[in-house]
């Protein structure tokens, strides 16, 4: 609207009694932590490998590269130890029950647990059928998550925004594996060129859930192409994600 000449509501912002300013910040104006710019669209993170709250895709990743050393050990673990950054202690650390799908996913000592054992972590794995697996409770009553202050740091440094996690398994004969820490998930913009083609994949694979091969070539070529995509009308564009009788 404002590129077309919609002038707005001038005094929004500045309104006496009723604008924002004396509304909801006492009379003083908003300060802007950064320009307004495309920071956003820049740093938006996509949830590519796995279906879990992001505080713990690192986490989850360290798993996964662990399975081949626990699978098949998982009654010899003594403890298993988290490391991560404030903001996932403070949403997602759980013990005792979880009832259902968004609590287990909400859950990281579920997610890591899940990622040890089974070496993968799907929306599947939420539901009661798998939740049930005795493996999950004990393997989670043997975890501890600890705070790594730098991990804390690095996740409100606006120019790194790391969702950083580590993983080490320690065993009852006083063995231990290696520390397996990831900094940012597959989804960061710090892994775009790792991460953009998994993210075709995943479309793709989506829209074949849905739509017939011709229709959905038709969308990926088009959303392959940006030149063509920019000049293609909004409702021709979502008209393309109907489904033909």
């Amino acid at each position: 609207m404002a590129m077309q000449g919609e002038i707005g509501y001038p005094s929004a912002l500045t309104a006496k009694n009723w604008g924002f300013y004396d509304v909801l910040f006492k009379g003083k104006p908003l300060l802007l932590g950064r320009p307004l710019g495309s920071y956003v669209m820049e740093n938006v993170l996509f949830k590519i490998s796995f279906p879990a709250e992001f505080h713990a895709q690192t986490a989850v990743e360290c798993a996964l590269r662990l399975h081949d050393t626990v699978r098949n050990r998982l009654d010899q673990i003594d403890r298993v130890v988290i490391t991560t950054q404030e903001s996932a202690i403070r949403i997602i650390d759980k013990s005792g029950p979880l009832h259902n799908p968004a609590d287990r996913d909400h859950c990281i000592q579920y997610m890591t647990a899940v990622g040890l054992i089974f070496g993968e972590l799907t929306a599947d794995h939420y539901e009661d059928a798998v939740a049930r697996d005795p493996r999950i409770d004990a393997l989670r009553g043997k975890m501890l998550c600890v705070e790594d202050p730098a991990y804390s740091t690095d996740y409100l440094d606006p120019q790194k925004r790391s969702i950083a996690n580590a993983v080490q398994v320690f065993f009852k004969d006083g063995t231990s594996s290696k520390k397996i820490a990831v900094e940012y998930p597959i989804g960061h913009r710090r892994r775009r060129a790792e991460g953009m083609p998994l993210l075709v994949k995943k479309f793709a694979a989506n829209l074949a859930s849905r739509f017939a091969p011709q229709q959905c070539d038709a969308i990926l070529r088009l959303c392959a192409d940006p030149d063509t995509l920019a000049a293609t009308p909004v409702d021709k564009f979502t008209d393309m994600f109907a489904l033909q009788p």
